[in-house]
């Protein structure tokens, strides 16, 4: 398959995840927001993986001879992420002093922004890392696909709990999803452009994977207060890293 088939392919598969997430909380809602947290754990173990295996070596070996500091971008992209995310969060602590109807019509515009926003930003990454190499690519669309997963199912929640309609919320997100491929096709139409950035895209990947594991996914863990489900969260955790691993491994090998 050529680089553009596999990153229209691959950008499905990772789009995939976020549909499947919110048509599972729509059919068993229960059962749904009960592995959702479970989820969660495996996502962040799969996040971390791909970041210290995968994206930051290939961004060092893209890098080599260029002078770029891998760590660093790694570190900005880090940093940047934690503005957008303060920013999003100071627009809903604002909305909580409003009466409740501004708030819901001010948080669900919030949601779908920021999430096709993100998904954006997915095809972004899945095309840019399969234009440096197919199995980084296909590393880094399992690591949006285990991430996007229980993200959507909480973000499919929120916004039936706003009051919208479930055909509203599916159509909602099928639309943003739509952005992971306007996302990856401008990454694909200007490549040649960005191609001596291709180390720097890879180091705020990195950055951005780390940040999401570390400040959204692992606190959970932390506040758990049954200590069973935190012991298996805890070794989901450690499955997501191991998962990533054996699979770079053998793409590596072969």
């Amino acid at each position: 398959m050529s680089t553009l088939e596999n990153i229209l392919l691959y950008t499905f598969i990772g789009s995939i995840g976020a549909l499947i997430g919110g048509v599972i909380l729509i059919s068993h809602k229960k059962t749904a927001l009960k592995i959702s947290h479970f989820l969660a754990s495996f996502a962040a173990g799969t996040l971390l993986g791909t970041a210290f295996f995968d994206l930051l070596p290939e961004a060092a070996h893209e890098a080599e001879g260029s002078g770029i500091n891998i760590f660093a971008w790694a570190l900005i992209g880090l940093i940047f992420f934690f503005l957008v995310e303060r920013f999003i969060h100071w627009f809903h602590h604002h909305e909580d002093f409003h009466e409740h109807e501004k708030e819901v019509k001010s948080t669900v515009p919030l949601i779908i922004i920021s999430d096709t926003m993100h998904n954006f930003i997915d095809g972004v990454v899945i095309a840019a890392t399969f234009m440096a190499s197919a199995p980084l690519g296909i590393i880094t669309t399992l690591a949006v696909f285990a991430h996007e997963l229980p993200q959507e199912i909480g973000d499919f929640g929120l916004l039936l709990h706003k009051g919208m309609s479930r055909k509203k919320v599916i159509l909602v997100n099928i639309v943003s999803a739509c952005a992971a491929f306007m996302g990856a096709l401008l990454t694909y139409a200007i490549g040649n452009v960005l191609e001596s950035y291709i180390p720097i895209f890879l180091a705020v990947t990195a950055g951005f994977f780390i940040y999401i594991a570390c400040s959204d996914l692992i606190p959970e863990i932390h506040y758990e207060k049954n200590k069973r489900a935190a012991l298996i969260k805890s070794m989901l955790l450690i499955l997501g890293v191991v998962v990533i691993w054996i699979v770079v491994s053998v793409l590596e090998h072969n």
